[in-house]
């Protein structure tokens, strides 16, 4: 190999050592990498040029995945996501079933969506869900992230990886034949996919008993934490309209507990489960600050003050503050109502909390204001940076993820992601996953299910960057010399086993660069030698078709289980699970050998070699 091969190659493991030391993130270290390669140009034209280093960050797939982060982030804000995940998820009572009705949607939603802000949507549903279940996170954390990779292994849009090596594909098609002919529709990958899938999540079932831990997050004492007094409308004909006080989950949000229930001139108090809601009722309601988070998300509750309906500003613009009442405030001594809250200062008041007193049977409308009494108020963010200086209030915080969900486009979201689907995977229509994806982004913003602000805050631009750069590192591997030598070596040390070897080793490769580099850098790195491999695979170093190597690759980059910067949803859950590194390396690593295991089988099966 020449020197500009041995340096790229050690520029790679470098690479490795500090992402495997954490010394750096993804982003970092893979544009740190393609940095040094661009710099040695200067001595050599083996290397890349700063002109084709760059070009990555223009790959279809790339802007495909940036597009798909709005699209998620529409059906997010929307609450498209909870409107399929509730009924599903329900409230189990043993692992077993907690795991079955979490991943199977989960890996479902994942084959048609990306992955990642699938698993960022599901989040803090599972953590509500194990605090009301009582169930250990670290039993569905891993199996939350193993589901999402596992069902993004079944179509092209799946994963990241999957798109973003179409998109090495198309750039290919204009310089090699290869390429040009390779037929990879829509659900082409599914094919060993869905196999990999079903074992994969199998193997879950059985193994996680046993080899994934029992960790509890850390309680935090309720007894001494801030309630606040809230008064929610059931709204008429919604979705838990005649749902009892249990079925409607209002039991289960840890913290919080039903007062009383006002219908017409009745007050009801105590309210048993059983009670059966209807359209109209108030609800009063107190509750920790999480759980008040978590009821203004519900469908079919609102809060019950008009006074949200006045304000200025957009709902969907607005957040829930924390503002504690100062002593020259001049509204002290007078009630929320009289004071006219709302007509000073552009905020509604939806929450009340005063010392240990619950406030219970005052509506939140006559309260009288006191000195150090914490409101939480709906209104715009334009409030903190008002208030914050003056004297009225003592404090003034935005509480995060509070923006009002827009549960009435929530049908539209989904829509639009339907749409998106099916104008990408209609041969008919011919139209391009990145033009159905930037159609549905755009109408996501325009019809309000979410907000351009919102939109350009979606995109996780670590990600990119991190391909990006993976991109340029793949191409400088292939123009070194190094893809095609340690191709050649390959074929060299298995040529005599057959074409079934030489996919097997890379699609080992192909994961064992996943779980140190992760998997953008992993599958630009080796779709060259892969490339590069079949054309010399067959007998007597004739080419074999490509399309089980390409498969592989797309399957070996994504399916990396056994650490957690394999991938970036691994990495996700590994701190709301209590993990360590260890309980990947114990779990993940068999199924990374069981999936393995499906591919290398039946993708030869599949797609014959000649």
């Amino acid at each position: 190999m020449p020197w500009e091969a041995w340096a790229t190659i050690g520029v790679i493991v470098l690479m490795a050592v500090a992402l495997m030391r954490n010394l750096a993130g993804p982003d970092v270290v893979l544009l740190g990498g393609l940095t040094l390669l661009m710099t040695l140009s200067l001595a050599s034209s083996r290397f890349v040029s700063p002109h084709d280093a760059v070009t990555g960050f223009g790959n279809e797939g790339l802007i495909t995945i940036a597009v798909l982060f709005v699209v998620a982030e529409g059906l997010s804000q929307t609450g498209a996501m909870s409107l399929i995940a509730s009924p599903l998820l329900g409230l189990p009572r043993t692992r077993v079933a907690a795991q079955v009705r979490l991943m199977a949607p989960v890996a479902g939603l994942s084959a048609f969506m990306n992955n990642t802000p699938i698993v960022a949507m599901f989040m803090p549903v599972v953590s509500d869900w194990c605090r009301k279940s009582r169930i250990s996170p670290s039993k569905l954390f891993i199996p939350l992230s193993y589901a999402a990779i596992l069902g993004g292994t079944c179509t092209l849009i799946g994963t990241a990886t999957n798109i973003l090596i179409m998109g090495m594909v198309r750039e290919g098609e204009a310089t090699n034949a290869t390429l040009k002919n390779l037929d990879i529709g829509f659900f082409t990958i599914g094919a060993v996919g869905l196999p990999a899938a079903v074992v994969g999540i199998g193997y879950i079932l059985l193994a996680s008993g046993k080899l994934l831990p029992s960790r509890h997050a850390p309680v935090a004492d309720e007894e001494d934490a801030r309630r606040y007094t809230v008064e929610m409308h059931v709204e008429a004909g919604s979705p838990i309209d005649g749902k009892s006080i249990e079925d409607a989950g209002l039991r289960h949000l840890p913290g919080v507990y039903v007062m009383g229930v006002e219908r017409g001139e009745q007050r009801i108090a105590p309210v048993a489960p059983e009670f059966v809601l209807r359209g109209g009722d108030l609800l009063v309601l107190v509750g920790i600050v999480e759980s008040v988070l978590d009821m203004q998300k519900i469908r079919g509750l609102s809060p019950a003050t008009d006074q949200v309906h006045k304000l200025r500003s957009d709902r969907g613009d607005r957040v829930l503050i924390e503002a504690v009442v100062s002593d020259s405030c001049p509204l002290l001594s007078k009630s929320i109502r009289a004071g006219r809250f709302r007509s000073m200062y552009d905020a509604a008041v939806i929450a009340v909390h005063r010392g240990g007193h619950h406030l219970a049977d005052v509506k939140i409308g006559d309260i009288v204001l006191q000195a150090g009494d914490t409101l939480m108020l709906e209104a715009h963010p334009h409030f903190i940076q008002r208030e914050r200086n003056r004297r009225d209030f003592f404090l003034v915080s935005a509480l995060e993820g509070s923006r009002p969900v827009r549960h009435d486009r929530a049908w539209l979201a989904l829509g639009l992601l339907g749409a998106m689907i099916v104008a990408a995977t209609n041969p008919w229509l011919q139209v391009s996953l990145l033009n159905a994806a930037l159609v549905a982004a755009g109408l996501m913003v325009v019809t309000g299910c979410c907000t351009g602000q919102q939109a350009r805050a979606s995109i996780n631009w670590r990600v990119l960057l991190a391909m990006g750069s993976a991109l340029g590192i793949g191409m400088n591997l292939e123009q070194s010399g190094a893809a095609g030598a340690i191709a050649t070596s390959l074929i060299d040390a298995l040529h005599q086993l057959g074409p079934v070897a030489v996919l097997a080793a890379v699609y080992l490769l192909t994961m064992l660069f996943a779980e140190s580099i992760g998997h953008a850098g992993a599958a630009a790195i080796m779709f060259p030698i892969a490339l590069s491999a079949s054309a010399i695979a067959g007998a007597g170093g004739t080419p074999v078709d490509f399309k089980p190597f390409v498969i592989a690759i797309m399957v070996a980059a994504s399916a990396t289980f056994a650490t957690p910067i394999g991938y970036q949803t691994n990495l996700m859950v590994y701190g709301a699970g209590g993990y360590r590194f260890s309980d990947y390396v114990r779990f993940g690593l068999p199924l990374n050998l069981i999936v393995m295991g499906v591919v290398v089988t039946l993708a030869p099966i599949v797609w014959p070699f000649t």
